[in-house]
């Protein structure tokens, strides 16, 4: 890359700055959006394996489902399941969504089947012992021991797909991907305004995640973990 090549790089990349003062309301506009699709998303995705993932983990049963399900996952480009949807559900937010829903299923179920299955044995043999039921065994011991794992798998869930949503426009879905996937209307400023933004999403997202985790887990657990 030439000394010109350069300099046009960093006057773009200066430029995306004014871009986003210039253009605060659309960018704020189209960020709700993306925030509107990525949440409904990892929500969906953890009612739908967080549960079978812990259910799964607490019987120690599921282990090639669970691994299966994550390799299928991370084989499947997002682009081409949103082209899949787009051909059964049509344009919109409903086929963005299921596909991105489909994404974050499997780091979800993968992290919450290993956080509870990986429990020290004789921590559950002793609860057992004690006479805890099933149900006081996963929630007072497995859980809280496996919070740290299980909050790791939805971190890299709601980072994936505020990543992936930027692809939305592509199917109708709206977000920061109107204006990363329209360098003609906005310009490759533009397109570098809207692409800082979905990296600060993602890291704030992947920082709410861990405050969450902090605060929830025991702290003789991450004491333990060295968190």
């Amino acid at each position: 890359m030439g000394p010109d090549a350069e300099d046009r790089l960093m006057h773009t990349f200066f430029a995306s700055f004014t871009f986003m003062a210039d253009h605060f309301g659309l960018l704020a506009d189209r960020t709700l959006g993306h925030l509107e699709l990525s949440a409904a998303a990892v929500a969906l995705a953890l009612v739908i394996a967080l549960p079978l993932g812990v259910w799964l983990g607490h019987r120690g049963k599921g282990f090639f489902l669970t691994v299966s399900i994550s390799n299928i996952g991370r084989a499947l480009p997002s682009l081409a399941l949103i082209a899949i949807f787009l051909g059964l559900l049509g344009i919109g937010f409903v086929n963005v969504l299921t596909a991105l829903v489909v994404m974050a299923v499997p780091p979800v179920l993968t992290h919450a089947y290993l956080s509870v299955e990986q429990v020290d044995p004789d921590l559950v043999r002793a609860a057992r012992g004690m006479g805890l039921t099933e149900w006081q065994i996963l929630t007072r011991v497995e859980l809280p021991l496996a919070l740290p794992v299980l909050f790791t798998g939805i971190r890299i869930a709601a980072v994936y797909v505020i990543s992936s949503a930027t692809l939305a426009a592509v199917a109708g879905g709206g977000g920061l991907g109107d204006i990363i996937l329209n360098q003609v209307s906005y310009g490759l400023s533009g397109v570098i305004a809207a692409a800082l933004w979905v990296a600060v999403l993602a890291l704030a997202a992947d920082a709410l995640f861990g405050a969450l985790r902090n605060r929830l887990t025991p702290r003789g657990v991450l004491a333990g973990r060295g968190a």
